[in-house]
């Protein structure tokens, strides 16, 4: 039977795979990569220099495919567009493992940050099984977010003590502000500079671009102050390098901890 796996390789520096990451990356015949387009080469040869640097006496191939892309028409539901990628995204898989991989080899996706946030490869790879045109085994390989690398480069915990935290998407926090229900919240997939919006409330922001690389931008303080100067520097990183991928962690003012 053909195997997959889905590998979590951590938020940019390929410092950041554990032991069990690099195993399996030894363990695989072939590496499908997903090209998003000229903007995001730089994703793609992370992806091959992490193979070049920890593969070491084993065969394998690197098979490319073009990312379908996620329709943004105006009035178009959000979550509706994702399904339509997620199918598209699946007859590519399909594709791949059916043409690429043969029976007893292990094929692998490597997935930026970790499987389990804010990805849909487990979807898919399940959705497939469901369909039962094809068989195959997968195992999830878990990574470090891009969350955990924040916090670490920002030297904070995510929670106050004895507190929870929740991670929400740009979008929700645009809809219904800061979470009512907790002190401290990390916002991902924000491509409209959501937390300016909110940044009468008393909230400390801690912020930061292409963490783990060598483009990495990170800046901190009280939100009112800094909204301004992260709205100015993200533009400028994103017209210089085509694309952004940043997340940040907002928390309330004088929460003890």
């Amino acid at each position: 039977m053909k195997k997959i796996l889905i590998i979590g390789i951590g938020a940019g520096d390929p410092k950041y795979l554990t032991v069990q990451a690099i195993e399996a990356l030894n363990a695989a015949d072939v590496f499908f990569v997903m090209d998003k387009g000229a903007a995001k080469d730089k994703l793609v040869a992370l992806r091959k220099e992490i193979c070049a640097r920890f593969i070491k006496d084993h065969d394998y191939r690197i098979v490319e495919a073009t990312s379908p892309e996620r329709r943004r028409d105006e009035g178009l539901d959000y979550e509706a567009a994702v399904d339509e990628l997620n199918r598209d995204k699946q007859r590519v898989f399909e594709r791949l493992i059916e043409e690429e991989l043969t029976d007893g080899q292990c094929g692998a996706f490597l997935v930026w940050g970790d499987p389990s946030l804010y990805d849909s490869t487990i979807r898919i790879l399940d959705s497939i099984l469901a369909d039962g045109r094809l068989a195959f085994d997968f195992e999830v390989i878990p990574g470090i977010s891009s969350v955990q690398a924040l916090a670490a480069k920002h030297r904070v915990p995510l929670n106050f003590i004895g507190k929870p935290v929740s991670i929400t998407t740009g979008r929700r926090l645009a809809e219904g502000g800061f979470p009512h229900d907790v002190d401290s919240a990390v916002v991902m997939l924000d491509a409209q500079n959501a937390y300016a919006q909110i940044a009468g409330e008393a909230l400390d922001i801690y912020w930061g671009a292409y963490v783990g690389t060598p483009d990495e931008i990170l800046m901190a303080g009280r939100l009112e102050d800094v909204k301004d100067e992260i709205v100015r520097v993200r533009g400028q990183a994103r017209e210089a390098n085509g694309w952004i991928m940043d997340t940040y962690l907002l928390r309330k003012r004088g929460v003890k901890d």
